[in-house]
């Protein structure tokens, strides 16, 4: 498994706030699962709870609401990362509109905002309105690539995106199929081209911590030390500094 000498890890997408989405339902659920991401090398970790009307109807007061309400009710405990706020944008109109009007819930800095896609077509007009957040100065940040069916197809869909100021997010659970063969494959394509910029847990609760720290070693060993902790490290703290490399 992780060997101790792996720490200094960034997570850029967890869902331990509790009660808020499908992530942790209670304090005691964050706590546990917080725990873990820490053991297996994650020194911070930025909570993303849904962004999504329809579906998760939070805004950008409710949710910073709960993640003040969870962190006091963590103070104190030991063996914790640091914690800190952003949110999974759903990339629709609506959410949209908030990441440019400034009432949704960039990165911590706010360099960067996190957006995540339906799972089988990319949005209309999705470069032009990464361009607009580039204006604004969000670089777009897109969650688990690896799950959308137009990437099973060809991992090229994604260079207008690219093109545009976006850099992908890896789930590292992908790559020991968590989420089934084609996203697997996916991942296994999308990190042989180059890619990804960062890679995080995305975990909802303390049972997906095994699958993450499986495919923490999976991706050492795919990519070598130097390249996984860029994706672990370097790379999720160029993106919260506004440093990311064109």
């Amino acid at each position: 498994m992780v060997r101790p000498r792996m720490r200094g890890f960034i997570d850029l997408h967890c869902h331990w706030v509790a009660g808020v989405d499908d992530g942790a339902e209670t304090t005691a659920d964050s706590l546990a699962m917080l725990t873990e991401l820490h053991r297996i090398g994650f020194d911070a970790v930025v909570g993303t709870p849904h962004m999504r009307p329809g579906m998760f109807d939070n805004d950008a007061a409710g949710l910073t609401a709960a993640f003040d309400a969870t962190r006091a009710a963590l103070a104190g405990a030991p063996g914790l990362p640091t914690l800190s706020l952003s949110s999974e944008h759903f990339f629709d109109d609506q959410v949209f509109r908030r990441l440019v009007d400034g009432a949704a819930l960039p990165y911590p800095g706010g360099h960067a905002a996190l957006v995540e896609f339906p799972a089988r077509a990319f949005p209309m007009r999705v470069a032009e309105r990464f361009f607009d957040l580039r204006m604004k100065g969000l670089r777009p940040v897109l969650a688990h690539p690896e799950r959308y069916e137009s990437v099973w197809k060809s991992p090229k869909v994604v260079e207008p995106l690219l093109d545009g100021g976006a850099v992908l997010l890896l789930d590292v659970a992908a790559l020991v199929g968590k989420y089934g063969r084609a996203p697997r494959k996916a991942a296994e394509a999308l990190l042989e081209g180059g890619y990804y910029y960062a890679a995080c847990s995305d975990a909802h609760g303390v049972k997906d911590v095994s699958d993450v720290e499986k495919g923490i070693v999976a991706l050492y060993d795919r990519m070598g030390t130097e390249d996984a902790s860029f994706l672990l490290s370097d790379g999720p703290r160029g993106i919260l500094e506004g440093t990311v490399e064109e």
